[in-house]
């Protein structure tokens, strides 16, 4: 049974990115639980549901008290398992009652030096961010629709290492902001537009040097608005994309930088846009490491 419990909770780790558990702050009074605290009230069994054969459904409080709530289908060995852990147990008893993460961790030291459950949770993390910056990442778009889409994989981390934040206080008004100037912009650029319309016209009646400079500006006054007004417009997607998710957690704590190290210099994208200064310290060795070709 200490065997069987042990596949399950390192099948759960390493699917799902959850903590090991049974870790918390000195102080901590919530109750709060990772895989191998979790008891029988926090899972449910559904032998078939929504078209899908074994799922289990998780609801429980993660570490900062973060609710962890989601709806999976399991190998079949394992929701077997699940029912024979949960026989002759009340809500309140341990799921893995003949195991906690310190004995987890020990198992994992004797098969590699140095191996944890966090490792896996960092590994999963790392090889979501490789892929979804691989599918989601257009050569042929804009810097800042570049950084959406970097935003996007690490959204992708982010939800599969459950780090879920409230929508910050400010962010209706800030939104509001961001739409006022996009509406702005978009009176601007039908202005230039019109402005431009009228100099084609001038300079196609009047044929002047002076009037095909000014026709130039105006051209470039259009194309300027316009870049302006997809970076609002992108910024506004992204806000909104990650108003309930911590972008930083994943970031700082359980990505490998090489990767978005590589990705920059790869696409040409300033590293300043991803990381801030003290990341970028923290992260020196990485970017003296990783070339454009660092696949994770």
């Amino acid at each position: 049974m200490k065997v069987r419990q042990r596949a399950v909770a390192l099948y759960f780790i390493d699917k799902l990115a959850l903590r090991a558990g049974n870790e918390k702050e000195e102080g901590e009074t919530a109750d709060t639980v990772g895989c191998c605290s979790l008891r029988v009230e926090h899972i449910k069994l559904y032998p078939e549901l929504d078209g899908q054969n074994h799922v289990v459904e998780f609801d429980f409080l993660g570490k900062d008290c973060i609710r962890y709530y989601n709806k999976v289908p399991v190998e079949k060995q394992v929701f077997k398992n699940l029912k024979l852990f949960m026989e002759d147990k009340q809500e309140g008893d341990d799921l893995f009652d003949r195991l906690n993460s310190p004995m987890l961790n020990k198992h994992l030291q004797l098969l590699m030096e140095g191996l944890t459950a966090k490792v896996f949770r960092t590994y999963n993390a790392s090889v979501t961010l490789q892929q979804q910056l691989e599918e989601l990442t257009d050569p042929n778009e804009s810097v800042p629709a570049k950084i959406l889409s970097y935003n996007r994989a690490n959204r992708a981390v982010a939800v599969l290492c459950n780090h879920q934040r409230a929508p910050p206080k400010t962010f209706e008004q800030s939104m509001a902001n961001i739409m006022t100037k996009i509406d702005a912009k978009k009176e601007q650029i039908l202005l230039a537009k019109k402005e431009l319309k009228e100099a084609k016209k001038e300079a196609k009646e009047k044929d002047s040097e002076k009037l095909q400079k000014v026709l130039e500006r105006k051209k470039r006054a259009v194309q300027r608005a316009e870049e302006q007004l997809m970076r609002l417009e992108v910024h506004a997607t992204d806000r909104e994309e990650n108003k309930q998710i911590a972008l930083s957690t994943s970031k700082l704590n359980y990505l490998d930088p090489r990767i978005s190290v590589a990705w920059c210099k790869k696409w040409n994208v300033s590293l300043e846009k991803i990381y801030n200064k003290t990341l970028r310290d923290k992260f020196a060795w990485a970017i003296d490491m990783a070339d454009t070709d660092f696949t994770f």
